[in-house]
């Protein structure tokens, strides 16, 4: 893990947030109002996880704001940043966690880097459910309630897939 950005980190980066973007197209099931099962957050975690919390959360900002070209629903600025950018630069917290040990990496670490790096990114899209899209709610559900259900229905199956194939991911990386 470096702090400083690389060339090879870079390259890497980039990569990573044009794989991000081909697997947001590749789409297990689709929402209503927003939202899907992918493997998105792959590529993202993978570059938290090889080069720390900066060129995770980097790697996160860039993939948020391509994703405004591919179909945003923007209602407000602050919107915007709260379900494009920001949901997937937290992710970038997965690289504070050390989940490998003597080089080896550790399951059960990656394990909660994946959970606490997605129930940062489900803070920020129920906070952003509440304030914007609340009027969802059917009538007399409690906004929270509401928005936290709404955005765990795809994030947990997201989370669980993502950590699986990550495994699979990490695993064949580590040996190169």
């Amino acid at each position: 893990m470096q702090n400083k950005f690389s060339t090879r980190m870079l390259a890497e980066i980039g990569v990573a947030v044009a794989l991000a973007v081909v697997l947001n197209f590749l789409k297990l099931w689709r929402m209503p109002q927003g939202g899907s099962i992918s493997l998105e957050m792959l590529p993202i975690l993978v570059i938290a996880f090889r080069w720390g919390v900066g060129a995770g959360m980097f790697s996160g900002l860039a993939y948020g704001l391509l994703q405004l070209m591919f179909g945003a629903y923007i209602i407000h600025p602050i919107q915007l940043i709260m379900d494009y950018p920001l949901p997937y630069m937290v992710l970038g917290a997965a690289g504070m966690f050390k989940i490998r040990k003597d080089e080896i990496i550790k399951p059960l670490k990656m394990f909660w880097a994946v959970v606490v790096a997605s129930a940062l990114r489900l803070i920020v899209h129920i906070l952003s459910g509440v304030i914007f899209f609340g009027s969802y709610a059917p009538e007399g559900q409690n906004v929270w309630a509401y928005s936290t259900i709404y955005n765990a229905t795809f994030l947990i199956p997201t989370t669980i897939i993502t950590y699986i194939v990550l495994i699979i991911v990490m695993k064949a990386l580590e040996k190169k």
